[in-house]
């Protein structure tokens, strides 16, 4: 973080375009130690954003009152020039990428991005992407890598549980500037479709970035208006990559291979097709372990024939490590540490199994929380365990991805044996409702429901339903320890706590 001044803000903005005026309209020259919309993390002579579709202008007095050099605004608040000075831009999102840019410097230069992008396995490819390098940094006497992921933030600096996705762009300056400060060369983030249409990263250039695959999801008046702004949201990601890779087996080869034609460099990865640049062939899972060949051809030098294994239990992640090699292979990592990496990496909450002290007890704990995830963990569940029938604990979230209750409920009435709905970040909509929702689906494909809110109670009554001839599947939430209600996020046990707790317990 360096330190600038009121009117180097504004100048900054004014050359962006988006200043509107500024109140008193010449502002001294007064220090800025830092930027934040969060008015908690006001200290004195730091500039503060006042953003978000509920900001409320108590937040704006906090930060004043708490020393705020400035703030810039979207619109006027009237708080008077002598109070505090105000920055009316044009577009607060717009604003806020110069903002960054401005009081960090351009620390985005000084470390590599991979960016990674798709309706599912996300999170699952940028674990992989951290286990395959972080081999590669150790054997080099280098520190491990930054990560931004739906699951939590490391910069070296900060481990903290994530609030969204991809954070907002200051927080990702603040994140490569902790990173950049203690010698890390690379920073592997989850890259969603909000992320890349409300400017989240923008004037950030990925050194690589991955298009995994697309489905409908985030279709909401607050999300997406529709499939083709959700996807074409998703494809900006191209025009900041300078090395991309594609998935060859998703929908919608056409428009992605049309919009790939903006990044330099783009590579092709498969299970299906074998003119891909990297092809997965003899693939099998046994036990949880999948094991696979890998071919690779025509990817900067690379030509290879190798095995690998996955540490991750089920086939469903093998589009997530062929992501993962083609990316490694765009940076020029070495093969051994593709391998090394993707034999022990863990993503925290994706496809983890618990299975009871007398094995009758079954459970798997993901975060699937939509139709493509909901798909490829039944097709696995099919693989792995031929003939057990399913009991699903699961539920969707409030205001927004609306579609997810009619395409969850119908293929989970298809699949399982019995489901119990239950609360899954319900914010400001009635979770009973919600779940009624789901419900009326699950009846329509076929399936039975009841309705238990209390997420623990109904991950417990679900466990007690368990014999030798049932599983138990826990989607939406894996390690996550809160869930959002109203507007505020309330501490709850995980999932995987949960299940921890009653797998072996004598209940009923």
């Amino acid at each position: 973080m360096r330190e600038t001044t009121i009117r180097e803000l504004t100048e900054a903005l004014d050359r962006a375009e988006l200043l509107v005026k500024v109140k008193p309209e010449e502002p001294e020259a007064e220090t800025v130690l830092g930027i934040t919309y969060d008015s908690r993390e006001i200290e004195p002579c730091m500039a503060f954003v006042c953003k978000g579709a509920h900001f409320n202008e108590d937040y704006l007095s906090e930060a004043i009152e708490a020393g705020a050099a400035c703030y810039v605004t979207g619109k006027p608040y009237g708080r008077g020039a002598a109070e505090c000075p105000e920055i009316m831009v044009s577009d607060i999102r717009k604003a806020m990428p110069v903002l960054a840019r401005y009081c960090y410097g351009r620390v985005d230069e000084e470390i590599s991005l991979i960016g990674v992008t798709g309706t599912k396995g996300k999170s699952t490819t940028t674990y992989y992407m951290r286990y395959i390098l972080d081999d590669c940094m150790a054997a080099n006497g280098e520190p491990s890598v930054a990560i931004c992921s739906g699951i939590e933030n490391y910069d070296g600096v900060i481990t903290e549980e994530s609030c969204n996705t991809t954070p907002e762009i200051l927080e990702l300056y603040r994140h490569m500037d902790n990173a950049v400060s203690e010698g890390i060369g690379y920073l592997v983030m989850e890259v969603s479709s909000q992320a890349l249409k409300y400017d989240r990263v923008s004037g950030l250039e990925f050194e690589a970035g991955a298009f995994l695959n697309i489905s409908t999801d985030h279709i909401s008046s607050a999300e997406h208006k529709d499939f083709d702004d959700y996807l074409e949201s998703k494809l900006r990601l191209f025009r900041q990559c300078r090395t991309a890779c594609i998935n060859l087996d998703c929908d919608e080869q056409e428009r992605i291979r049309e919009a790939a034609r903006e990044c330099p460099y783009v590579t092709t990865f498969s299970q299906k097709d074998s003119s891909a640049n990297v092809y997965a062939y003899d693939i099998s899972s046994e036990g949880g372990h999948v094991r696979m060949r890998v071919r690779a051809q025509g990817i900067r030098g690379y030509d290879f024939d190798e095995e690998f294994e996955l540490g991750t239990f089920g086939t469903i992640n093998v589009e997530n490590a062929l992501a993962a090699i083609s990316l490694s292979a765009l940076l020029g990592i070495p093969v051994k540490y593709m391998q090394s990496g993707l034999a022990k990496a863990v993503s925290p909450g994706r496809m983890e199994v618990f299975t009871g002290k007398n094995g009758t007890r079954i459970a798997i704990v993901d975060f699937a929380h939509n139709k493509l995830s909901f798909e490829k963990f039944f097709e696995t569940i099919r693989e792995e365990f031929p003939g057990k029938k399913i009991i699903s604990v699961f539920g969707a979230p409030g205001g927004k991805a609306l579609a997810r209750r009619a395409e969850m409920g119908e293929l989970a009435g298809a699949n399982c044996e019995y489901c119990i709905l239950t609360e899954d970040d319900p914010g400001e909509e009635d979770v009973n409702e919600i779940c009624r929702e789901i419900g009326r689906h699950v009846e329509k494909a076929g399936g039975k429901f009841e309705i238990v809110t209390d997420r623990a109670e109904a991950i417990r009554k679900a466990i007690a339903m368990l014999d030798d001839d049932t599983l138990l599947f826990i989607p939406g939430k894996g390690r996550e320890a809160r869930q959002k209600r109203g507007t505020e996020y309330v501490e709850t046990p995980s999932d995987v706590e949960t299940v921890s707790r009653y797998i072996d317990a004598d209940i009923d």
